[in-house]
């Protein structure tokens, strides 16, 4: 089973909650209801569709969980091997093969009840028999609480694991504690292990990637290993004998010449010799790091000759790096996969596989027709295609060199103009005019404009000096004083357009003498706009004369009462008043309706409610008959037919129910 398939374990229960799962789908999947008159048939069916339902749920829940744990028997053996370290394999099966054996007596526990039930002769007795075998199933899943728990922490732990691939192109780094591994790995991959300048720091495996010759690689980084016997070292340090032991790859043992990880180069050459037979039939790479503090060249006799005890072996090559200064990192990286890829192919090259691929391949090799020396030949057109080579002189210039000789990045500003294709290469550098619709500037230039201008101008000069503009034209109106009142009245029509219109949309329309109450007010306003309102103030000084006297003889014949608008004036004349003593004006001190009828208020011809009755009695009985009408409506509280209001917001009927004495948290 691949790594990916580890973490997509689902979570494993409790004992308590299994048995809740497991009970409450039965009760919620099966009948619930029973009664003793029923037929005995269907009591034992009853009570049997019980039993045999909790057994498969009991068996699918244990079938899931045993088979997406994986088998250690089956898995690679790099990964079988790390879940020995990390879990105890026999702990680890002791745990599923209880599983397993759980899941067998509940499947008889079943079988053997239902057999009885099948003779259940009453109610009680095949309920007391569907009890027993649940209490059985819920002992044997209770005693396997521990396994539960064990692989429960096992999934939990498997999940946070780095997704290891042991059949990739693999770099593995290893060594003493605190000589720069991890650091390693953060350089060249984009990992990011914790650095600190004490041992064991790094107590798991790490798992960085990285490309080289696009080819996808990982960089594994193990914890650090003491020169002690394999049966002594903790889980920690064979996680790193573990990938040693069985990963395929390019083994990067690293040291430390300055002694600042705490151990003697003594003690680190010891360490390679102790597991070099795990380095067998791998590229191995003796990396000498912090070379900022300590290099090989300054080490004394005695340690040089500590060194050469590794380095005369042929197959393992020594490089040269510092994480601090990042001097060599990138040439160990690709020494090391070089390295690794050349193992790679030999390998396969080695195996019976590349025989029966070689036998399909037939490589064509030309033969020489002459003995002429014909040498490759790359045209000019072809030359910015072939491999970039700086110091050619033949090559062409690149952008980042012109961008190098011209100040670099932030001082080097393109010329976006130079790879222009014209007829001219001076044309390059031209200003581009703007264009708009296909034309530009010098579409729209006439080349005889000045000439054209001054011919025109000579000809204005010539009809004015002929009297041509001294003529005007005969005037429309006939005074001045005429022409002065229609200028006054057009400002007025132009300012009144210039308001807003929103502003008077919702209002009704007035009158036009609605603003006008006075005689003066209108002369001023006739006055302002240039009119002459001499001739209305005449008439209207003429009518009040009139009426005067017609109320004067009034008073004198005794005659009272209201006093009505004469038929023969028109709105507009009773509208306004005379700004004198005069008696209508007296008038306006009396009672409203005097005054409602003297201006000429609306009185209604007939009363809203009496409409379609025939009298007061029958539209009296209406309204009776209306109002009992609407008094069931009003019991409920309701406005009208449509009313759909519901007072009640939680109905207790609706949110309650009968139990039985007890618990309540599970339903």
């Amino acid at each position: 089973m691949a790594s990916k398939g580890l973490k997509g374990i689902a979570p494993v229960p409790t004992a308590a909650d299994f048995l809740d799962i497991v009970l409450s789908k039965t009760q919620r999947k099966t009948p619930t209801v029973i009664h003793k008159n029923f037929k005995i048939s269907r009591i034992r069916n009853f009570y049997m569709r019980k039993v045999k339902f909790t057994q498969d749920s009991f068996d699918e829940k244990l079938g899931a969980i045993l088979s997406e744990f994986p088998i250690l028997d089956n898995l690679h053996p790099f990964l079988a091997s790390l879940m020995n370290v990390l879990y105890d394999k026999n702990h680890y099966k002791l745990a599923l093969g209880q599983l397993n054996t759980a899941r067998h007596l509940i499947d008889q526990v079943a079988k053997d009840y239902v057999r009885l039930l099948k003779f259940g002769d009453s109610l009680y007795r095949c309920k007391q028999l569907k009890k027993a075998a649940l209490g059985r199933m819920a002992t044997i899943m209770r005693r396997q609480k521990d396994a539960l728990a064990y692989l429960e922490q096992v999934r939990q732990h498997i999940a946070r694991l780095p997704a290891i691939d042991p059949n990739t192109r693999t770099l593995l780094i290893c060594g003493y504690p605190n000589v720069g591994k991890s650091s390693f790995i953060n350089k060249v991959t984009r990992a990011d292990v914790d650095v600190q300048p004490y041992a064991f720091t790094t107590k798991s495996l790490f798992v960085g990637h990285m490309d080289y010759k696009y080819l996808r690689w990982q960089v594994i980084d193990t914890p650090g290993i003491l020169d002690h016997p394999l049966e002594e070292m903790n889980t920690i340090e064979m996680q790193s004998i573990t990938a040693l032991a069985h990963l395929r790859s390019a083994v990067l043992y690293f040291m430390d010449l300055s002694e600042q990880c705490g151990y003697t180069i003594e003690a680190q050459v010891k360490l390679f010799h102790s597991i070099k037979p795990l380095f067998a039939g791998k590229p191995t790479l003796l990396v000498v790091n912090k070379i900022d503090v300590t290099r090989p060249e300054d080490l004394s006799e005695e340690n040089k000759a500590l060194l050469a005890t590794i380095t005369q072996d042929p197959a393992v090559q020594m490089v040269q790096l510092s994480c601090y200064s990042d001097e060599g990192v990138t040439a160990v990286k690709t020494v090391a996969c070089d390295a690794l890829l050349a193992h790679r192919v030999d390998n396969k090259l080695k195996g019976n596989k590349i025989n029966s691929i070689a036998n399909r391949i037939h490589v064509a090799v030309p033969k020489a027709r002459d003995d002429v020396v014909r040498e490759a030949f790359i045209p000019e057109a072809a030359k910015s295609r072939v491999r970039y080579d700086k110091n050619d002189p033949m090559a062409r210039k690149l952008e980042r060199d012109i961008e190098a000789e011209e100040g670099g990045a932030g001082v080097y500003n393109i010329n976006m103009k130079k790879n222009y294709l014209l007829a001219d290469d001076s044309w390059k550098q031209d200003v581009i005019p703007e264009i708009m619709d296909g034309k530009n500037v010098a579409d729209f230039i006439d080349a005889d404009i000045a000439e054209k201008l001054e011919a025109l101008e000579r000809e204005e000069e010539r009809l004015e000096a002929e009297g041509f503009y001294d003529s005007e034209p005969e005037s429309m109106f006939d005074s001045d004083d005429e022409r002065e009142a229609l200028e006054n009245v057009k400002q007025l029509r132009d300012k009144k357009a210039s308001q807003d219109k929103n502003k008077m949309k919702n209002r009704p329309v007035m009158p036009r003498t609605a603003g006008l109450r006075t005689l003066s007010e209108m002369s001023r306003k006739l006055t302002e706009a240039g009119l002459d309102p001499s001739r209305i103030e005449a008439r209207a000084e003429a009518i009040a004369k009139a009426r005067g006297a017609q109320r004067k003889r009034k008073r004198d014949d005794g005659e009272e009462g209201e006093m009505d608008v004469d038929e023969g004036s028109s709105w507009e004349d009773e509208a306004m008043d005379v700004d004198d003593d005069s008696p209508r004006k007296r008038m306006k001190s009396n009672g409203g309706k005097a005054r409602a009828v003297a201006v000429g208020a609306h009185v209604p011809k007939s009363q809203r409610q009496l409409a379609g009755m025939a009298n007061e009695e029958q539209t009296s009985k209406a309204v009776r008959l209306r109002n009992l009408g609407q008094r069931r409506r009003n019991m409920h509280a309701k406005a009208g037919e449509s009313d759909r209001a519901i007072r009640v917001k939680m109905p207790k009927h609706l949110f309650s129910g009968k139990r039985k004495a007890g618990k309540t948290d599970r339903r």
